[in-house]
């Protein structure tokens, strides 16, 4: 199901944005920010967040960045080579800011 949503996301992202001028108000775009939450929250929170960020991206918010908040508890680190797509900044308690690598 989630390789699915990604497969409409990325038809989305690369030819119904064409269609647009590309201004979003947030950082991630919006479909950016779908993508990070599929891809490392549960589906059943991830549409409901997506949900609540299309909301807001109207011109009665500032817009600005708005990283993903993921809820994620960290008991044992394994220590071994892994690729690092997301790196998780502490926000408070178990969340954490999540913030794609570029490299």
């Amino acid at each position: 199901m989630r390789e699915i949503a990604l497969a409409l996301l990325t038809i989305y992202q690369k030819v119904l944005t064409l269609l647009s001028y590309g201004s979003c108000r947030y950082y991630p775009t919006c479909s950016e920010y779908a993508r990070w939450r599929i891809e490392t929250d549960s589906l059943i929170i991830a549409p409901f967040a997506i949900f609540l960020r299309v909301l807001r991206c109207n011109p009665l918010f500032p817009g600005g960045i708005d990283y993903p908040i993921i809820y994620k508890k960290i008991e044992n680190p394994h220590f071994r080579k892994i690729e690092v797509r997301y790196w998780l900044v502490p926000k408070g308690g178990n969340f954490y800011y999540l913030i794609k690598n570029l490299y």
